[in-house]
């Protein structure tokens, strides 16, 4: 036990830039068990350490425990925390946790039998918080981590606190909050940089090597969580990877399941069980249309790479700027409001509002007559009326 407090002391002690404020503030400590998951490299771990550090949980109070690189010196998750509360312990903090055969099992030990002890745990974006028999769902608190958005990635290149803005404020204000934002900073000077690099924090080790860890976080994913997690045979692997990469050349991607089945040689269902697979691991986007309820129960309208930074560490080639455009705003927006594909128009959100993407050069064409459309416009500083920069919506979160 001494040496797990040595441990995390360690590292508590090098984790003082307070990146993700928003969430930080929002997650409830007083929980007794709360969970925060998110993609692999989306910065769990510091988040989870930054926040212990600065609401100072430390000494024997207090325990981090990591199942991905630290042994666990006792038989189970729940022999450690009946050791870690005999000795005062109030919170443990254990990352990593669908790295652990039976974690659902044991989290649920643990909270019906030390009811003292308050559990927060991390893990990948996939976990279930269904499975073998074991519901958490009614115990556990979750909250979930993603990417970073254009405001948070400029606030860490700018070193300063940047505004919330809700859609609806942004649809209504947009040129008076434009005018506001841009004599704070000039989006351009830092937009590309974050469609190319942006989204997960680890840009921040290095720029350079940032697309090769990205590729190897996409092969770690397929090689290994999703075999461990969904239990499936290891010789799919490349069929799941061949799925990406069909996807990756083509996006947006308007799937035809039967054709690409038969190119793959794969049972239908089997292809749409991986698609749900690429999408919980935060690689793709399925759209599907507006009101196709039994659509989605079948295959969906459009798949889109879950943000830009894929596009450039995927491509062979010139990435299509249009995809660009429509992942970034997708991205934004799914976070908090439901994405659909409309009628007319390239997206729905909240059943309620129309919106058509596109370049300088995009007129109202296609949303022409139709209420409560908009125009999303890239290369474009401030709007107009119904005509709203693109850059602004990456600061709905």
């Amino acid at each position: 036990m001494e040496s797990l407090y040595k441990y995390q002391n360690q590292i508590l002690g090098a984790t003082e830039f307070l990146f993700r404020r928003d969430l930080i503030d929002q997650i409830d400590w007083n929980e007794r068990l709360t969970g925060v998951i998110g993609p692999r490299g989306v910065g769990k771990t510091t988040c989870l350490l930054q926040f212990l550090s600065e609401q100072n949980f430390r000494g024997k109070s207090s325990l981090y425990v990591t199942l991905d690189n630290l042994a666990n010196p006792y038989n189970s998750l729940t022999e450690l925390a009946e050791e870690f509360q005999k000795q005062g312990g109030k919170q443990l903090i254990i990352d990593e946790i669908h790295k652990y055969p039976k974690w659902a099992a044991e989290l649920k030990n643990i909270y019906d039998l030390f009811p003292g002890l308050k559990v927060v745990f991390s893990g990948s974006s996939m976990l279930q918080l269904h499975t073998g028999g074991t519901d958490l769902s009614r115990r556990a608190v979750i909250y979930n981590l993603n990417g970073l958005s254009f405001r948070e990635y400029l606030q860490i290149a700018l070193k300063n606190e940047l505004p919330l803005y809700s859609l609806d404020e942004i649809i209504a204000d947009h040129e008076k909050i434009s005018i506001t934002l841009c004599k704070k900073f000039k989006p351009f000077e830092y937009f590309r940089d974050y469609l190319n690099f942006g989204y997960f924090p680890f840009f921040l080790q290095s720029v350079n090597s940032y697309h090769l860890k990205l590729q190897g976080i996409i092969n770690f994913i397929i090689e290994n969580e999703i075999p461990v997690i969904y239990n499936i045979d290891i010789r799919n692997i490349q069929k799941i990877k061949k799925v990406l990469q069909i996807i990756a050349v083509n996006v947006p991607f308007q799937p035809n399941i039967t054709k690409l089945s038969e190119t793959l040689e794969m049972n239908r269902n089997t292809l749409l069980q991986y698609l749900i697979f690429l999408e919980r691991t935060g690689i793709i986007i399925s759209l599907y249309h507006t009101g196709s309820f039994y659509g989605k129960l079948s295959k969906p309208g459009k798949i889109l790479l879950r943000h830009p930074n894929l596009a450039f560490a995927l491509a062979s080639g010139e990435v299509n700027q249009g995809s660009i455009r429509e992942s970034f705003f997708v991205n934004q927006l799914i976070v908090h409001h439901k994405i659909e594909l409309a009628d007319r128009g390239d997206f729905i959100a909240d059943d309620k509002l129309i919106f058509e993407i596109g370049g300088k050069g995009k007129t109202r064409k296609q949303i022409a007559g139709i209420k409560n459309s908009y125009l999303v416009i890239d290369d474009i500083e401030y709007g107009f009326e119904n005509k709203i920069p693109l850059w602004l919506f990456g600061f709905l979160y």
